[in-house]
């Protein structure tokens, strides 16, 4: 064992969690070095329970109870500054994982708040690397149930109104590194008028929105619309509080923007892709409503690419790719646009829109092998053995599991993890711990 982890087990033996343990070393060393503190301790000759003091006294207070103190607060505080290494996801603190503000992640292009390390143990770190996705405003406890299905790893919470024109609050879970980061070029535009200048004409000045909410799977209809052109035409100049107040939570909510005078209408299917960042035309060729609804369900591309932009150097040969719930290819797209080209693409992919999207942009843009699966169940491990055979492995293992459980905007079926579809998160699950057991990595 290391002497990190001598001391770990130190105070694990007294007591103390494992999560506790790893703050108050992390703290220790960050005053004193590890070396330093272990040189000193032999010279005076100190007891286990007089090393432990020390550490105790540079975190900022030498018993247990201060020390969970402590460890509340910072949970407690966790949600006002940027994201640590991971939290606390024992019993008592399962239904605890408050959202960071400004959600951020670990870094943005850009962002000049405090920098974060973060410290993956050798078998969490890739490869094979893997990506996990899903919105952030789980039902309670979840994201906790989520991580320490995935080894534990701290999500990475981001809202990519810091990225794009609309907000889209996502968590990501995984094993890639964040130092080195690197944005697509040219950057995206971040509010309305720098992604649609056209519509400021009609724009009213009570009107404030600089970005749209959460870009959803439906759309306002046209009975709506004509409600809230009526509303303002038999309304003064500028309307009533009352009625800009309906509006307003109107447009909040279905993403309207002005078209005209007195005239507002929903984004159109090329105005989502441009702001989740897929090329135009993407979803094009199925039928309208499967257009909204597959972009709805999608990643935001310059969110993920910033995220992968950490494997160009890494496999500058390409890579071999396992999609699980691919949708209409986010994850593949910002590869794509990163430069790094897909050897192999396993995907798994049930509905027949999304797949249609996805198979015609790749016959279009790529000249890797694409292998097609519908029902991630089907995914057996023993068929997941079979293309590591083939293929040698894979170095990447992404996707994001159904939301339909999980999403606030579900009040009728939000039951979290054992919902019907959201319940497939344990299948990417099985199949991740399938390929780190198969490539030589750790098996929960």
């Amino acid at each position: 064992m290391s002497e990190r982890d001598e001391k770990i087990k130190s105070l694990v033996n007294m007591g103390f969690s494992e999560d506790e343990a790893n703050e108050a070393i992390i703290r220790c060393v960050d005053s004193v070095s590890a070396s330093r503190v272990a040189e000193d301790c032999h010279s005076r000759n100190l007891s286990d329970h007089q090393v432990t003091d020390r550490c105790f006294n540079s975190f900022g207070g030498r018993k247990k109870a201060r020390l969970m103190e402590e460890s509340r607060k910072k949970r407690k505080r966790y949600g006002s500054g940027g994201q640590g290494n991971r939290p606390s996801l024992d019993g008592s603190d399962e239904d605890s994982m408050p959202l960071p503000n400004p959600m951020v992640g670990f870094n943005l292009p850009g962002y000049s708040g405090p920098s974060v390390t973060r410290m993956l143990s050798k078998l969490d770190t890739g490869p094979p690397f893997f990506y996990y996705e899903n919105v952030a405003r789980a039902p309670k406890g979840e994201w906790a149930k989520i991580s320490r299905n995935l080894f534990d790893i701290q999500p990475e919470f981001v809202d990519s109104l810091h990225l794009c024109a609309a907000a889209r609050k996502r968590g990501y879970i995984h094993n890639l590194p964040i130092e080195n980061r690197s944005p697509l070029l040219p950057l995206p535009p971040k509010t309305i008028f720098e992604a649609f200048p056209h519509y400021k004409k009609w724009w009213p000045s009570w009107d404030t929105r600089t970005h749209l909410n959460c870009l959803q799977t439906c759309v306002a209809s046209a009975k709506l619309t004509d409600r809230i052109q009526r509303a303002l035409v038999s309304s003064s100049n500028p309307p009533t509080k009352s009625v800009q107040k309906y509006v307003m939570d109107e447009c909040k909510k279905w993403n309207l923007v002005w078209v005209g005078k007195n005239k507002v209408a929903p984004l159109e299917p090329d105005e989502m892709e441009y702001i989740l960042g897929f090329p135009r035309d993407h979803t094009r060729g199925v039928g309208k409503t499967q257009r909204y609804k597959s972009l709805g369900n999608s990643f935001q591309v310059d969110t993920v690419a910033y995220h992968l932009s950490v494997l160009r150097r890494m496999f500058p040969n390409g890579v071999r790719v396992l999609s699980l719930f691919t949708g209409i290819g986010g994850g593949e797209v910002a590869l794509h646009k990163l430069g790094i080209h897909m050897r192999v693409v396993v995907s798994i992919e049930i509905g027949e829109a999304s797949k249609k999207i996805f198979k015609s942009w790749w016959d279009q843009t790529q000249t890797g092998t694409l292998i097609e699966i519908t029902d991630v169940k089907s995914l057996t491990n023993d068929r997941v053995a079979s293309f590591i055979s083939q293929f040698g492995g894979f170095d990447l293992v992404i996707g994001g599991s159904p939301c339909n459980n999980l999403a606030g905007s579900n009040r009728h079926h939000r039951d979290g993890l054992e919902g019907k579809h959201s319940a497939l998160f344990y299948d990417y699950v099985r199949i991740l711990n399938f390929v780190k057991s198969a490539m030589g990595g750790r098996r929960m």
